[in-house]
């Protein structure tokens, strides 16, 4: 089994390092000044901002959601880049060091949490879904591109914030179901 695992890993920092090669390559710098300017879209500031406007718009089951999923993903993006380690790409262009928040390449962050917003999107009857799609991969793309991030780091950010997610709803549903036995429960013996 452990064979198995490190045929995986070095199959994965062989496309890692691919990917970052690709993409030093091919950098423009106007395509560099339109990712240095989305990629702050994906920041932990940016998702408190939009997730109080969901909740001034009075879209509350977006609020919960978008709320109990960050939070899982903040919890596990932190821990898993303290356990990680993971160092930065070579040649970033958008520089990271100095930052207390952000001490290791993986996982993403910003790709966790977009994830999370664009699939609150995706469930939400109010929410435009393929804008919020579009800016979310636009986001999570930003991450390799700038090289704050491998393709590892950034796919693992997505898939983080998706079972963020399914988790999240999965709980609130459970919960939901719960309050309404108890409303049904408590009407039913005040009859």
């Amino acid at each position: 089994m452990a064979g198995f695992i490190a045929e995986i890993v070095a199959v994965m920092l062989s496309l890692d390092h691919l990917a970052v090669d690709l993409v030093v390559a091919s950098r423009h710098p106007a395509v560099t000044k339109i990712m240095n300017s989305v990629t702050g879209l994906g920041s932990a500031t940016a998702a408190a901002v939009i997730v109080g406007l969901f909740y001034l718009a009075d879209w509350y089951e977006e609020t919960a959601t978008a709320v109990v999923a960050l939070s899982i993903t903040g919890v596990v993006v932190a821990t898993l880049m303290a356990l990680v380690q993971r160092p930065f790409p070579p040649d970033p262009v958008c520089v990271t060091r100095g930052s207390e928040m952000i001490a290791h390449s993986f996982p993403s962050g910003h790709a966790a949490g977009v994830t999370v917003l664009g699939l609150v999107a995706a469930r939400s009857e109010r929410l435009p879904v393929v804008p919020a799609a579009v800016l979310a991969a636009l986001i999570a793309v930003s991450r390799l591109y700038l090289g704050t991030h491998y393709l590892s780091d950034t796919l693992v950010g997505v898939g983080i914030g998706a079972a963020a997610v399914w988790i999240t709803t999965r709980w609130l549903a459970d919960g939901t179901r719960r309050v309404e036995s108890v409303l049904r429960t408590q009407r039913g013996g005040d009859q």
